[in-house]
């Protein structure tokens, strides 16, 4: 019994962090290992990476690169330079401000809901509930 208990807890690790295909390898756009390696960078030593992931996040990379190079190629000069870099990247690295800027919004909103409550209540203790 604690053989088998064993032997199937060898085998789960390698169901969870299963291999991408060579033959699909090939048809990514980047290396799998490299992505899971930045990937495993940033998870928990204990996590593990589901092969429809490694080749999800692959693809997602794709599309990035594919769009930023669109954005680059809007130029019209024979030469890539870091300024249209900056510039077709701002959208990626504006996400995170947005976010922030939402959280601000949302905290804002929840204020004046607090100070539009506060005047509803000191407006029924002047002027009693006439709504009811």
């Amino acid at each position: 019994m604690a053989e088998e208990l064993s032997e199937s807890n060898e085998q789960k690790p390698a169901e969870a962090e299963e291999e991408v295909d060579a033959s699909l390898e090939q048809k990514l756009a980047f290396p799998t290992a490299a992505v899971v390696r930045e990937m495993k960078r940033y998870l928990a030593k204990d996590k593990m990476i589901r092969k429809e992931v490694k080749i999800a996040m692959n693809k997602f990379l794709a599309d990035i690169v594919k769009d930023i190079s669109q954005s680059m190629d809007k130029f019209p000069y024979s030469v890539v330079d870091y300024r249209m870099f900056e510039d077709a990247i701002k959208p990626y690295k504006r996400v995170k401000d947005l976010q922030g800027e939402k959280r601000r919004l949302v905290a804002h909103l929840d204020s004046i809901i607090e100070d539009c409550a506060s005047v509803k209540r000191d407006l029924d203790i002047k002027f009693g509930n006439e709504g009811e």
